[in-house]
């Protein structure tokens, strides 16, 4: 793990240095709110708006090596861009337009992880968001973790208000149901 902070500290030292909007998000943020879990690579939101993407990606590849080929237009089409730091560990960078996304970044706040590594990481509230939004199965199981971790300290008037139109969008209001019924299952127990 101490591979990833190393990349996920020479990132963020990088975005800070351009004063761009970003925050971590994935295994680095779960490890802050959850049960924490190995994660190889560093996921992290950079807010770039719609249209206006091209110019950071463009930096971004000036700096770190791609994971791809054809990075720019893999990005722009998935709105990800996926580097790689100078130690090798993977970088996947969200491109970040939507303003849940711009209310996470301006949410975020620095996490002292310990032995010297400080980041910039989503809030739990936000993780809760973006594991359900996301709803891939490893991401219902790190919702669990941060649930059971978080569940009194959490704003869900807050979650249930930043995730309801997300999943109007992706056109699975299911996903809200899901996450209140975990919610209430856990508070149960």
């Amino acid at each position: 793990m101490n591979e990833v902070f190393a990349a996920a500290e020479e990132v963020q030292g990088f975005l800070r240095s351009k004063q761009w909007t970003f925050c971590v998000i994935g295994g680095l943020a779960l490890a802050r709110w959850g049960q924490p879990r190995t994660t190889a690579d560093v996921d992290i939101t950079l807010l770039t708006g719609f249209g206006t993407e091209e110019p950071f990606i463009d930096v971004l590849l000036e700096r770190f090596n791609a994971r791809k080929n054809n990075p720019k237009e893999f990005a722009l089409r998935n709105r990800v861009l996926l580097l790689q730091a100078s130690n090798g560990i993977g970088i996947d960078i969200a491109l970040a337009a939507l303003p849940f996304e711009e209310h996470a970044t301006a949410r975020a706040t620095e996490f002292d992880f310990g032995r010297g590594v400080s980041l910039l990481t989503a809030s739990a509230e936000d993780l809760v968001v973006l594991k359900a939004f996301a709803g891939r199965p490893q991401d219902w199981i790190d919702l669990e973790g941060i649930l059971i971790r978080q569940n009194d300290n959490l704003d869900w008037d807050l979650i249930l208000m930043e995730l309801a139109p997300l999943c109007e969008l992706k056109e699975s209001p299911e996903t809200v149901d899901r996450l209140v019924e975990l919610r209430d299952q856990l508070t149960a127990e």
